[in-house]
């Protein structure tokens, strides 16, 4: 008799706004906001959408830096029972403006340094209107957000919001082709989080540091686990590892980044000096953790790390920190309720040590991309009961012990005289070299073999090596078929936002290289 539906995520957070009221939820750019006050602020937001007339289920777009205000911004589109669409602010203007066009938009929300773009990025999506759109701060032309947000009620909003609505959908990239957006339903998303914040040791005295743009699902693993517990979010407004530094010494318990910062940590000055007693749960996660820089996590933190492997689209394992120096090159096991499955080429499941597919299911993965049936049916493996798996378009294998490990990337697989090449293997091998900071392993053309590996490194202060002695170093080190044709040095590697190493941005830039063919060196003994 006492049966009711469990709260959704924005009906939580409205309830930790009554009953942790005065309990810091924010910090960020010298403000601290309460439970309480936020919970008001995205009434506030909620019902001032209304107003504008965006209905439950229209889509609002994003295009906002790190800041309170985006938060405020994200929670009060749900607590209005909008979608939200948060834009990943390092796209093009073009890339933008497909997004929102795909999305149908009925309203923008901005931070000040997006605000030059908006006539670009807005013009000709079809439901937007020029009073829908909201930039913080006094931006020439555009309502203030935070006047409008304080001119509205700040009574409960009326939505009452229906477990499989749209929560949110995070475009999976904005470079080219037609936009693929991922779309969460709120039971989903809820799932999600109550799986991710057991996995990553969340609870109600957590202090979350997050430092990536908040339109990462990176950064939506360690949002939405703190509001799930009631916990307090600590956001800087980009990543300096300094600061990070800082933030650890001063108290944060919980951190969630990419590879690359956990290596910059690494290399600061004030690393060894820092305290860093008061961390209970790292994860890592948007691109493989080199094991160099895993083993150093497990041995100088006493809490470890916690090694995530996961797709947006809804497959996520973890790597415990009690298992991982018994499994030091595996992302570990699916959580509780995903299942996972190796598939050959020919679409067949395969035992454990052999590599091919990853393929999932569970009760987090998405029900499709954003109006893209195509896309979604291309990602689907139906089993022989009729059960849909995702496809991951990553290669892995599994143990004996069920200890998921990458091997790479499908489309980033180089076929060598008909045999696989792995990047990731020799990447891993590349990075041990002491004057290698950094690297990324390419397929390059070739007329005998159709293509052979190409390594590209960024080098470390004061290295001795040149470029043609790591790669004797290196193919000394590999199989035959996996000898480099060329090591090249670069000042940087192109990255995304989350630190995620884009190979075909390096491939591109490698083909517009016209002295690439001169230069490249045959690999060892073909």
């Amino acid at each position: 008799m006492f049966d009711a539906p469990r709260p959704l995520l924005p009906e939580i957070l409205a309830l930790h706004g009554r009953w942790r009221a005065t309990k810091p939820f924010v910090i960020a750019g010298g403000q601290s906001v309460t439970w309480g006050d936020f919970a008001q602020r995205t009434a506030c937001v909620a019902n001032g959408l209304a107003a504008l007339g965006v209905r439950p289920g229209e889509r609002v777009g994003l295009l906002m830096d790190a800041r309170v205000e985006t938060l405020e911004a994200i929670w009060g589109v749900m607590r209005a029972g909008a979608v939200v669409t948060p834009l990943n602010l390092a796209i093009t203007d073009a890339a933008a403006r497909a997004m929102l066009a795909d999305a149908e938009v009925s309203a923008v929300i901005a931070t000040p340094d997006q605000a030059a773009r908006l006539a670009a990025v807005t013009t000709g999506v079809a439901r937007l209107t020029p009073e829908r759109i909201l930039v913080v701060g006094a931006a020439a032309g555009f309502t203030d957000f935070a006047v409008w947000r304080d001119a509205q009620s700040a009574a409960a909003p009326a939505p009452a919001l229906d477990d499989e609505a749209v929560c949110n959908i995070i475009y999976s990239s904005g470079t080219t082709g037609e936009p693929k957006g991922i779309v969460h339903t709120h039971r989903r998303r809820l799932d999600w989080t109550y799986d991710i914040a057991l996995a990553l040791r969340y609870h109600a005295g957590a202090r979350t540091l997050i430092n990536i743009g908040l339109y990462s699902n990176i950064t939506w693993v360690a949002m939405l686990s703190s509001v799930l517990c009631g916990a307090t979010v600590v956001l800087h407004d980009r990543f300096d590892a300094g600061q990070t530094l800082a933030a650890i010494a001063s108290g944060a318990t919980h951190l969630a980044m990419a590879p690359v910062q956990y290596q910059r940590l690494l290399a600061h000055p004030a690393y060894s000096a820092t305290d860093k007693s008061r961390v209970q749960a790292m994860m890592c996660c948007g691109s493989p953790l080199p094991i160099s820089i895993k083993q150093r996590l497990l041995n100088e933190f006493p809490c470890g790390v916690i090694e995530l492997y996961g797709m947006t689209e809804g497959i996520i394992t973890t790597l415990d920190p009690e298992d991982a120096m018994a499994h030091i090159a595996s992302v570990g096991r699916p959580l509780p309720g995903t299942d996972i499955k190796i598939l050959g080429s020919d679409d067949c499941e395969l035992p454990p040590g052999h590599a091919g597919e990853i393929v999932g299911r569970g009760r987090i993965t998405m029900p499709g991309y954003w109006r893209r049936p195509d896309a979604t049916r291309d990602a689907t493996w139906t089993d022989g009961q009729g059960r849909a798996w995702l496809r991951t378009g990553d290669i892995g294998r599994l143990d004996e012990d069920g200890f998921l490990t990458i091997v790479d990337r499908k489309k980033d697989m180089i076929l060598s005289g008909g045999q696989n090449v792995y990047p990731a293997d020799i990447e891993a091998v590349l990075i041990t070299h002491p004057d290698v900071a950094e690297c990324a392993v390419i397929g390059a053309p070739d007329e005998t073999w159709g293509e052979t590996p190409l390594a590209v490194i960024v080098a470390r202060p004061q290295a001795h090596s040149t470029a043609l002695q790591v790669r004797d170093w290196l193919n000394a080190r590999l199989g035959r078929r996996e000898r480099v044709r060329e090591v090249r040095v670069a000042a940087a590697l192109p990255r995304n936002p989350n630190g995620k190493v884009l190979k075909r941005v390096l491939r591109d830039e490698l083909r517009l290289d016209a002295d690439l063919a001169a230069q490249s060196l045959p690999a060892h003994d073909e």
